[in-house]
């Protein structure tokens, strides 16, 4: 008796489906057109022999049935794409394909001077890189759309494990003449009524919140930047306080501005950088070569930075008010 089964690239379509909700852009996301997808659907429904989407002109709704099967061809695909992570990791390390994910508070400032380093060291590694605030990387790590993400802990990302790379110590930025004569500063000494914040999705605002230990500042800080960047521009106007991760000041975000920068004090002034992947990835002593490697290079083009230590990083020299 011949067992017809559903084919890998159907199970592809019905997941990218449930995904975006839009048979155009899953089509786009499988690198297919939109009638190609549609008819992979078809097929599937076909040799099941049931309804798994109800298509109407303005909307895409999945049957119960349907958000099941689509769940349980989410974990089939995962399955099949650690087959050949295993595969890989019997062969040579750091070779082929990687799929990393990495958060906006991160990824300008580390990557610039990190990459040509990883490159030189592991030549054949082919690296494609995403930038994805926390929430966004931890679903696409889960959903097997990536194989690990550097991202800044404490966060919750699911069955992960990790390996932490350098603590990245918090900083408060104010404009030029208005920080605090003391060279660490107090939670209590921020002014909650002009700190500006990273908008929802940035775990940085948490960890900074958490830092702080004071509720009330989620209530009454104007949230408003999309990036460091345009925070540190912010208060470079006049317009508030800010925190700045140590490894930005490093990389220089501060340069060119009229802003100073004072570390935090607190038991949890810092976020820890580290990089997650599956609890079920067949692939974890290459991550953990990768973890090492990173560290390495970290120590090298970032000095201000501690692995594996609370960073310090050079804090910079009180400018006197001018005027």
């Amino acid at each position: 008796m011949i067992v017809h089964l559903p084919t890998i690239k159907q199970l592809q379509y019905l997941v990218a489906l449930r995904q975006h909700g839009h048979f155009g852009k899953a089509a786009e996301a499988c690198f297919v057109t939109q009638s190609t997808l549609s008819a992979g659907l078809r097929e599937l429904e076909n040799l099941l022999g049931v309804v798994l989407v109800e298509r109407t002109r303005r909307v895409v709704r999945f049957t119960p049935l349907g958000l099941k099967i689509a769940e349980k061809a989410l974990r089939v695909l995962r399955e099949s794409e650690e087959l050949t992570d295993m595969a890989r990791a019997e062969g040579k390390p750091l070779h082929g394909e990687l799929r990393m994910g990495v958060i906006p508070t991160i990824a300008p400032f580390l990557l610039p001077a990190m990459l040509p380093r990883l490159r030189e060291q592991w030549p054949n590694l082919k690296l494609f890189l995403r930038e994805e605030t926390s929430q966004a990387a931890c679903d696409a790590l889960n959903r097997g759309q990536l194989d690990c993400v550097l991202l800044a802990m404490p966060y919750s990302c699911g069955d992960v494990e990790k390996a932490a790379l350098f603590d990245d110590r918090l900083f408060v930025a104010y404009p030029r003449g208005e920080a605090p004569a003391d060279s660490i500063i107090e939670p209590g000494a921020i002014d909650e009524n002009r700190l500006l914040m990273l908008e929802d999705g940035h775990c940085l605002k948490d960890h900074a919140l958490a830092a702080c230990n004071r509720p009330e500042m989620r209530a009454e800080a104007t949230m408003m930047g999309t990036s460091l960047h345009t925070l540190v521009q912010m208060v470079d106007n006049g317009l508030g306080v800010t925190f700045v991760p140590g490894m930005a000041i490093e990389a220089g975000i501060l340069e060119g501005t009229r802003v100073d920068a004072r570390p935090l004090k607190s038991d949890h002034g810092f976020r820890s950088i580290a990089l997650v992947w599956r609890r079920s990835s067949p692939r974890e002593e290459e991550f953990q070569l990768l973890a090492e490697t990173l560290r390495q290079i970290t120590r090298d083009i970032i000095p201000g930075l501690a692995a594996n230590d609370r960073a310090r990083p050079r804090v910079p020299e009180p400018a006197e008010a001018s005027g």
